[in-house]
This record gives C-alpha cells, sequence and structure tokens, in this order.
C-alpha cells in the first residue's frame, strides 16, 4: 500500500501541516496494521524490558495533545500532568486502549488543521522551563516524535510476537 504522504491527498492544506496530518494517518494505519490484532496482555507486555505497545499508544496520543497543547500557547493543565505520569500503566480493555489512540489521533489532526500557516514563526515555550521554540517547529516534533513510537510498537509487537511462539528471528 502508498503511504499517505504519496496519495495525493490534502491537497488543500499547506505541506507542513499536510506532511505532519500524513504522518498521522500513518500512524493510525501502522498501528492498526501491525498491533491491531494484539490481545490485551500482548499490548502490556514488556519482553526485555521494553515500554510495551500500550504505552507507546498512550505516549503517542498523550504527547500530541502536550505538543498541541504548547503550540496553542496555553500551558499544561493538572489532567495532562497526571495522564503523562499513568502512561505506562494500562488503563484497562484493550478496546478502551484503540479507542484513546483513535481518539487521541482524530483531535489532534483537527488541532493540526485548526492551525494557521502565517503562525509557523510564532515563538513557542515548552514545559516548565519555557524552553525555546516555534508553532512550526512544535507541529514538525509531533510528526517525527509520533513516528518514533510508532517505530517502536511496531518493534515490540513483532518480539511479543515470537517470544510467544518461541522463536528468535523476527
Amino acid at each position: 500500500m502508498v503511504e499517505p504522504w504519496l496519495r495525493g491527498t490534502l491537497t488543500e492544506v499547506d505541506t507542513v501541516r499536510r506532511g505532519v496530518l500524513h504522518a498521522l494517518e500513518l500512524a493510525r494505519e501502522d498501528v492498526a496494521r501491525w498491533c491491531g490484532d494484539l490481545t490485551a496482555g500482548q499490548l502490556e507486555a514488556r519482553p526485555f524490558g521494553l515500554p510495551s505497545v500500550g504505552f507507546q499508544m498512550r505516549h503517542m496520543v498523550r504527547s500530541l495533545d502536550r505538543l498541541l497543547t504548547y503550540a496553542e500557547g496555553q500551558q499544561l493543565n493538572e489532567a495532562q500532568l497526571a495522564s503523562m505520569k499513568s502512561e505506562m500503566e494500562s488503563q484497562g480493555r484493550r478496546e478502551d486502549l484503540f479507542a484513546e489512540f483513535e481518539r487521541g489521533i482524530e483531535s489532534a489532526m483537527q488541532r493540526v488543521r485548526a492551525i494557521a500557516p502565517t503562525g509557523y514563526e510564532e515563538a513557542r515555550g515548552v514545559g516548565r522551563k519555557m524552553l525555546p521554540t516555534s508553532v512550526g517547529g512544535l507541529l514538525v516534533h509531533c510528526a517525527d516524535h509520533t513516528q518514533r513510537h510508532v517505530g517502536q510498537a511496531v518493534t515490540t509487537a513483532k518480539v511479543v510476537r515470537q517470544a510467544e511462539r518461541g522463536t528468535d528471528s523476527v
């Protein structure tokens, strides 16, 4: 299947936001393809001490929420800080995990679309230390950070499957 960025879609959106949206579409597709059939136990397994697939999924969407909050010129609220601290913990059924992931990706896509291209150079501060970046920098980081964690989720999913089969070839 052709990756989202090569499908000729989202041409109504400028290239920066289009790139972020395509990265989020690819994340959605890769998680569905490589992790969608995992059981609840497999999703939370930590082979070799690796972070679980469930952690990666929670981290992707919760990080997107935090990064986009900064891009929108706001600071994190208590609920966001609490959810960040609980990313390693399973929150229940696999259906709930996939629902949170889908809601988070969809919300992020709507928020990315709402950012005006004329504001990409606007300065933003990240975290309590207000580390310097820009709206455009945050958008680009949304794409690359999400893709990094998709890769980790896919790799962990493969390791979990192979460990259950008792083989060492991934």
